[in-house]
């Protein structure tokens, strides 16, 4: 029997490393490609292509969205690279999970000496109100998701000592 299911999509916001890279790359073998046909030189050519391949690649990595599915007490996330290539991330049992809650949270307060670094599964920026949560998670990690209130919602109906809304 399930006892919730609730999935929730998150656009992150877009790399800017990614991005420059992947302009970089265009430009570059857009250079080489004209230089290469005007002297025909076979090596200038090659160097052209290189830049083409690393631009390809580049372009599969620009847009990025997380994923959460909450089914049966488990949160798993995904992501997804420009709608198309998904790579599980991490499934995380409700059992587990240490606190659930706004970023801001007072609930948050005994866990303010952590120094732990978060994993970012979250939108990526800090938004007007700020709508992120952070999970702290058995062993030392520490998460920012971006979850609906539906998520929030369910989760909160199975571990309501673990999880906040505010």
């Amino acid at each position: 029997m399930s006892e919730g299911y609730v999935e929730c999509l998150v656009e992150a916001k877009d790399n800017a490393l990614v991005k420059a890279g992947k302009g970089a790359a265009i430009v570059l073998c857009a250079i080489f490609g004209v230089f290469a046909i005007l002297t025909g030189n076979f090596w200038i050519f090659v160097i052209a292509v290189i830049f083409g391949v690393l631009a390809y690649v580049a372009s599969g990595y620009t847009s990025v969205e997380y994923e959460y599915l909450y089914l049966d007490r488990e949160l798993t996330v995904d992501k997804v690279f420009n709608k198309s290539k998904r790579k599980r991330v991490g499934v995380y049992a409700l059992d587990r999970i240490e606190v659930f809650a706004p970023i801001k949270s007072y609930h948050l307060d005994n866990f303010g000496k952590r120094n732990d670094k978060p994993i970012d599964y979250s939108i990526g920026f800090e938004d007007k109100p700020d709508l992120r949560y952070i999970m702290y998670y058995e062993g030392g990690k520490t998460f920012l998701l971006s979850p609906s209130p539906e998520l929030v919602k369910a989760m909160k109906d199975q571990a309501p000592r673990k999880v906040f809304s505010d």
